[in-house]
């Protein structure tokens, strides 16, 4: 086998930060081997000391919150404030399962005719972890806090243009005293990941990435029968009603627009408006927007840096490009800048309609897409028009009727009333249609890869 060069590059400039050397063939099969000898004795360690050292991970997380901002920053472009932030969701994570573990794994009783019914909790073993980069600490450790806690072991594949994040959080959790083994971080490219999955010490499988990612790794775990939880993409609508409050729409419809720079699955990424709406809300998402400002992650001042990847940036392009093209109309950016950097402005398009890229395909970057409706009921059928169905939301000042829409109306795994869409330690987070199966966090979440054992003592 010809093994590959991984190669970090920082987006904001496209020079290239390191060269790293892709796991060859023996040192996947160490691992694999470290990971099933490392689960017969993790499983067994005393829930308490699983939870003290996910404790301890969350410490060393904040004690070392600006370097691992600043990793992420020259790695795949995100300014260090929402680096910073995203470190204090990982520890959030963290403490949370540490805390709730004991209660999620606590056996519970059934009342039937034996002397004795119960239901245990047992964890399956070594897992296999495939990560995006676009939240490169975040989707590990909402992959770690759970799944670890509750006994399991952890291969990490992560994306190849963080490497060193990859890293990092494997020196993370050996500085918190995880046993050798109980955590691996394989530097290997997409082409290698069938093979893993098939190696029957692998018990399950894990993925956040794009639909076609998830449907070769189903296709593969589905040969070999091994559950997967599948987080893929989104298109995700911001339905504004007509008697929504503009100004609460507006601010969570840019908010959830721009976080990560748009490089987001849950990002607010179709705004659906009726025509009472329309021509204050484009106005006012063009003054919002136009307020970001674009440059350098390292700067605390920055709104907006790069893309990941010039790839990434000059595909979106594309398909801002075709939408104007098919009719769209371009109120703010639209125009790739010159110079170095995966750079995209903010960028607004309305006029949305079927057929068009920004109505039907994922836009992932700083792109909003405004799409009219003639009233409130043709928004909702709008809004679930697509094959995605990861995140909705809803901005009306009617909060019992935006909440049953929410509740019964709009086909997402996450749907939000008059604020944007986010994921939160204690809540199911998945989707649905093309946008993937399975859950992550909260106790559904936890309870996605554990052998759910029924007891029955006659």
């Amino acid at each position: 086998m010809v093994i590959m060069a991984i190669e970090s590059v920082n987006p904001a400039t496209g020079g290239t930060i390191e060269t790293y050397r892709e796991s060859p063939d023996d040192a996947v099969e160490r691992a694999l081997v470290q990971a099933e000898k490392a689960f017969v004795g993790w499983r067994r360690i005393a829930l308490s000391r699983r939870t003290e050292l996910l404790a301890n991970a969350a410490t060393i997380l904040e004690a070392d919150m600006d370097r691992f901002a600043e990793l992420m920053a020259v790695e795949m472009g995100k300014p260090v404030r929402e680096g910073r932030a995203e470190i204090e969701k990982c520890a959030w994570v963290c403490r949370y399962y540490a805390a709730e573990a004991a209660g999620l794994l606590a056996p519970q009783a059934v009342d039937t005719e034996a002397a004795k019914s119960f239901v245990t909790f047992e964890p399956l073993g070594p897992l296999l972890a495939i990560m995006p980069w676009n939240f490169p600490f975040w989707q590990v450790f909402r992959f770690i806090a759970p799944h670890l806690t509750a006994g399991n072991v952890g291969l990490l594949k992560h994306a190849s243009n963080v490497p060193g994040c990859a890293l990092a959080i494997e020196d993370v959790l050996r500085q918190a005293g995880y046993p050798e083994g109980v955590f691996q971080t394989l530097l290997l490219g997409s082409r290698r990941v069938a093979g893993l999955i098939e190696d029957p010490r692998v018990k399950a499988v894990t993925l956040t990435g794009s639909t076609p990612a998830g449907q070769a790794v189903a296709k593969k775990a589905g040969e070999t029968l091994k559950k997967t939880v599948l987080e893929l993409g989104g298109s995700d609508p911001y339905v504004v009603l007509a008697d929504a409050d503009l100004d609460v729409a507006v601010t969570s419809c840019v908010t959830g627009r721009m976080i990560n720079g748009g490089q987001s699955c849950i990002a607010a990424k179709r705004f659906v408006v009726t025509g009472e709406n329309l021509e204050a809300f484009e106005q006012r998402v063009v003054e919002a927007m136009s307020g970001k400002r674009m440059g350098d992650p390292l700067d605390e001042a920055t709104d907006l840096g790069p893309m990941a990847r010039s790839d990434l940036r000059d595909a979106l392009h594309e398909q801002v490009l075709a939408s104007i093209a098919a009719g769209a109309k371009c109120l703010l950016g639209g125009e790739k800048p010159e110079g170095a950097g995966a750079f995209y402005p903010p960028t607004v398009l309305t006029g949305v309609e079927p057929g068009m890229p920004a109505y039907g395909e994922e836009l992932f970057g700083p792109v909003a897409a405004i799409l009219p409706a003639v009233n409130d009921e043709d928004a909702i059928r709008i809004a679930n028009d697509s094959i995605f169905g990861l995140g909705a939301a809803v901005f009306s000042r009617d909060i019992e009727r935006a909440t049953r829409i929410a509740s019964h109306e709009l086909e997402a795994g996450n749907c939000f009333v008059n604020t944007f869409v986010r994921s939160d330690p204690r809540l199911p987070f998945g989707g649905i249609k093309e946008s993937g199966y399975g859950r992550e966090l909260g106790s559904f979440g936890f309870y996605e890869f554990v052998n759910v054992k029924t007891i029955y003592v006659g």
